[in-house]
């Protein structure tokens, strides 16, 4: 049996939207992704290398965990990016989790957690 060399391979990311629109204001103008396509189907963006498709769907079914995430070196200027834009960081009563919403990993990495437009789970990470 052989094995697969998908490490060769760059990763495509996707989450679903209902409203592409909103979507596409969202991560182009808030988050500040380059839109390299769109067509009835997915709003296509270069995320520093990755390809994310925002797919358009009729049902969304919301998962209850990160879909998303960005590796960002100082997440408290990253939250406040945010923030400025009218994004809303997510609280989960996490004890190890800061009045702005940044949690701190037994570990050490830094988390904060919000959402798009359709409720979709993003966060940053600080390690």
């Amino acid at each position: 049996m052989t094995t697969a060399s998908f490490g060769a391979h760059k990763i495509v990311a996707f989450v679903a939207t209902r409203d592409p629109a909103r979507a596409r204001t969202f991560y182009q103008d808030t988050l500040g992704l380059r839109l390299v396509s769109e067509d009835r189907f997915a709003l296509v963006f270069d995320a520093r290398g990755t390809m994310l498709r925002v797919t358009a769907v009729h049902e969304l079914a919301l998962a209850k965990y990160t879909v998303l995430g960005w590796e960002v070196s100082d997440i408290t200027a990253a939250a406040r990016e945010l923030e400025s834009a009218g994004v809303k960081l997510e609280h989960y009563g996490l004890k190890e989790q800061d009045e702005r919403g940044i949690w701190t990993a037994p570990g050490g990495a830094k988390v904060a957690w919000f959402k798009d437009p359709d409720g979709n789970v993003l966060s940053l990470t600080q390690f």
